[in-house]
């Protein structure tokens, strides 16, 4: 409730946060527009591979040319200007830089970035969900190790989720589902880069005008972003993936109480304590009324007779029983809401959500059958899908998580909706994300054996 005041005292007592950016696409956009009027926050540089399209970020978002004009760090950090710089470990290793925003969506050189940030004893807010779902479990271990906060970002769909999962347990209701919205088809799994336009209709005037990246629009449609963020979810709360993943279920509001409780009750979840996905579109392609998007919620259900009668006392909505609610928020703010993450890892030294387990994985899946020779092109392409799947079921057919589908090349041939495996591709072992993935799946399997054991 304080986090402004803190924020204040700080700058007030001892400067600014002085905050580290990896990556200059649309959420960090976002994040900068916001950074402009916000003097609690100093930017000490931005690190991209591409300088004049960083620049360019800066100046759309309310940037005046003389704000990033330093020409170094040291400058940066002694005059209180922003360098736009192209070697993001020059960022990550510089003494006045405190947290370090990775927002690069690459999970390969995501992992890279964590892992020397919290060597180098920076906080991390881990925007890349990508690299989150694929190994974060790992570096939250190493970042408390280390004495620093390793966080999701808030303002992004699973800090948000996390939020509301924690306010249900805090307040002592039963969390039955969490998750977002989303406007999803079962044909959509199969898109690709060429058909993904006319899924969302964009006009060729839309398109020429806008910066539209396909693949990353194709992320969103064929259910690997949804995979993505759920699994983070998972990671993060405790909760636990249905068997089978995600099943998209049509809901607005008014059903959410009723739709995401168990198929026992008459609800659409295989377990209780579980993340799904609402669906905006009926099977049909009709839209659905009051949809959530753009939202997050969660289910719950009140452990008392007296709380099922504040309920309906207090207009809640709730199933027919009157014991299951939910609280959604309609709407998501992404790097806007940023600012809140940072304050909280350097102010209170608390994550806005972090991994505390290994229980959702996701899964890279053959949209097409397969050949061997052929390589994957990865999130949002033309020959993969993620797919959400309980951690133990991963960790058990050796599946090849998503973010290193990209650039994999196959070794045997893999059916369509098939998920494809270790043995299945030619792994780079030079590579630290690889090395790291691994990491985690022996440290993860030799817990599960402990458990069982």
């Amino acid at each position: 409730m304080n986090l402004h005041a803190l924020l204040r005292r700080r700058a007030a007592e001892s400067g600014p946060i002085r905050v580290g950016v990896i990556g200059a696409g649309k959420f960090a956009s976002m994040f900068l527009t916001q950074a402009s009027v916000t003097p609690e926050f100093h930017v000490v540089g931005v690190a991209d591979i591409n300088v004049p399209k960083a620049k360019d970020a800066l100046s759309r978002t309310g940037w005046s040319a003389d704000r990033y004009a330093a020409t170094s760090l040291d400058e940066a950090a002694r005059t209180g200007l922003t360098a736009v710089i192209d070697d993001s470990m020059a960022l990550i290793k510089h003494p006045s830089v405190e947290v370090i925003l990775e927002i690069t969506g690459n999970p390969i050189v995501g992992t890279d970035h964590a892992v020397a940030a919290i060597d180098n004893g920076k906080h991390v807010i881990m925007v890349n969900v990508e690299a989150d779902c694929m190994v974060g479990p790992l570096l939250q271990r190493r970042a408390a190790a280390a004495g620093v906060v390793y966080s999701m970002a808030y303002g992004d769909q699973p800090a948000l989720i996390s939020e509301l999962v924690d306010w249900c347990r805090t307040v002592g209701f039963d969390v039955v589902g969490a998750g977002k919205g989303t406007k999803y088809l079962p044909e959509y799994h199969y898109s690709t880069p060429d058909t993904v336009w006319d899924y969302y209709g964009f006009t060729p005037e839309q398109l020429a005008s806008g910066d539209f990246n396909p693949k990353m629009f194709n992320s969103f449609l064929d259910g690997t972003k949804s995979a993505i963020e759920m699994a983070a979810v998972a990671n993060g709360t405790g909760l636990e993936p249905q068997l089978e993943g995600l099943h998209f279920p049509p809901a607005g509001v008014e059903d959410l109480p009723r739709i995401f409780r168990e198929r026992s009750v008459g609800g659409e979840l295989d377990r209780r304590g579980t993340v799904e996905i609402a669906s905006s579109l009926h099977r049909d392609g009709s839209e659905v009324e009051r949809d959530i998007r753009w939202g997050v919620y969660v289910t719950f259900e009140a452990k008392t007779d007296y709380a099922v009668q504040c309920f309906a006392e207090y207009g809640v909505k709730t199933d027919e029983t009157g014991r299951y609610g939910s609280l959604y928020r309609p709407y998501h703010m992404i790097g806007l809401e940023l600012g809140v993450s940072i304050a909280s890892a350097v102010l209170r030294g608390e994550p806005t959500g972090a991994p505390t387990g290994f229980r959702g994985d996701v899964v890279t899946t053959a949209k097409r059958d397969l050949k061997a020779g052929e390589t994957l092109d990865g999130e949002g392409g033309f020959t993969v899908f993620g797919k959400l799947r309980p951690a133990s079921f991963s960790l058990e057919q050796e599946a090849l998580p998503l973010g290193l589908a990209h650039g994999a090349k196959l070794i045997r041939d893999v059916p369509k909706d098939r998920s494809v495996t270790w043995n299945d591709v030619d792994a780079d072992g030079s590579l630290a994300a690889v090395r790291f993935r691994r990491e985690l799946e022996a440290e993860f399997r030799a817990e599960q054996s402990v458990t069982v054991s």
